[in-house]
């Protein structure tokens, strides 16, 4: 009989400001303590993306988490169009801007997919700890 796979984690959040310390919140209960920094911060850039650029007022923005080979898997999800774009140079004063560069930095890989019907999906991985 074949081994039944891990189910992932999924949360649904209002497109509001303050749903990026839930998400944050809820991602890091179900995760190693060893990945809460790293992962939590990934989880804080791309749901306050979502919020921002990919959502309107009345809309969700999806979470889900998953570990498989050697990751865990975050993909955050939004009904907007838009194809978030990575700024290697933001200015010296700008106030926002930098968020996909730590994502980058952070992530072993992420991308954007996007979804059949509506919107995309911005997916991390960060690998598993030795």
């Amino acid at each position: 009989m074949p081994e039944i796979p891990v189910v992932p984690a999924l949360w649904r959040f209002p497109a509001h400001p303050a749903s990026v310390a839930r998400a944050r919140h809820a991602v890091a209960e179900v995760l190693p303590r060893q990945l809460h920094a790293e992962l939590g911060l990934i989880t804080s850039e791309l749901v306050t993306n979502a919020v921002r650029y990919g959502a309107g007022a009345d809309d969700l923005v999806e979470l889900v988490l998953w570990p498989a080979d050697g990751h865990y898997w975050l993909a955050v999800s939004d009904p907007g169009d838009g194809k978030p774009v990575l700024d290697h140079r933001p200015p010296p004063d700008a106030e926002s801007g930098r968020g996909l560069l730590l994502v980058d930095a952070l992530a072993a890989a992420w991308g954007v997919v996007q979804r059949p019907y509506r919107g995309k999906s911005v997916v991390a991985g960060l690998a598993l700890p030795a």
